[in-house]
């Protein structure tokens, strides 16, 4: 595909390979994402799909295979490059928010941003619009444990998005929430995403929420197929 974001070949994935108990994850995954295509990633529990995303999003190598994302090939890179692609073209999102609670709402859409090098006014503006988007502006000066589930999870969404990556990969992002919670979060995810043209490889359990994306697949036995 040649406007893919991301493009996964023939990846391979164990744990204690070579040695008594080797469990294997993933079995010769191929996977392309086109520019603004939204992909729901649906897999059981145990599944891999975590240690998908993770080597999809350069936290984790394949054993075997091969990685690129808009086009650059990511496999022989060294670990400070790939730190770097990571920061600036990769977006996460978790089942947790993971937000440091010491910071405000704006404060954990500022620091990235600034670990990238933006400067503080431009950052300060894009933390405030990216608020403003998933509505909960009012709510930036206080810190997380002050925010309900709904609006840490949103503004988890605006860190994931602070560096305007290419790519974004969430991990049941709406899985601690209640059902209405989750379906105004993944509205407002939904939004963001397409707002910006990002492409992205969403997990999750909800098959009505995955029927709402560009695509579905299911990750079974450590391969890939249509859900």
């Amino acid at each position: 595909m040649s406007n893919a974001v991301l493009t996964l070949s023939g990846i391979e994935k164990s744990y204690n390979r070579g040695l008594p108990g080797e469990v294997t994850v993933l079995r010769g995954i191929d996977l392309a994402v086109a520019k603004g295509e939204v992909v729901a990633l649906v897999a059981p529990s145990g599944a891999g799909k975590s240690t998908l995303l993770h080597i999809a999003g350069l936290l984790d190598t394949a054993d075997q295979g091969r990685v690129e994302i808009d086009g650059q090939d990511m496999t022989r890179l060294s670990d400070n490059r790939r730190t770097a692609v990571r920061r600036a073209d990769v977006g996460f999102v978790y089942q947790f928010h993971h937000l440091l609670p010491e910071f405000s709402a704006a404060e954990n859409i500022l620091l990235p941003q600034l670990a990238n090098g933006t400067p503080r006014g431009k950052a300060e503006t894009r933390a405030r619009d990216l608020l403003d988007r998933v509505g909960i502006t009012p709510r930036a000066s206080h810190r997380p444990a002050a925010l309900s589930g709904g609006e840490q999870q949103r503004v988890a969404f605006c860190r994931a998005l602070a560096n305007q990556p290419k790519l974004l990969l969430a991990d049941e992002p709406t899985g601690n929430l209640d059902p209405e919670t989750s379906d105004q979060v993944f509205d407002a995810l939904m939004e963001l995403v397409r707002g910006t043209g990002l492409s992205a490889v969403i997990a999750t359990h909800n098959m009505e929420l995955a029927a709402r994306m560009d695509r579905q697949i299911r990750l079974d036995a450590g391969r890939l197929a249509p859900a």
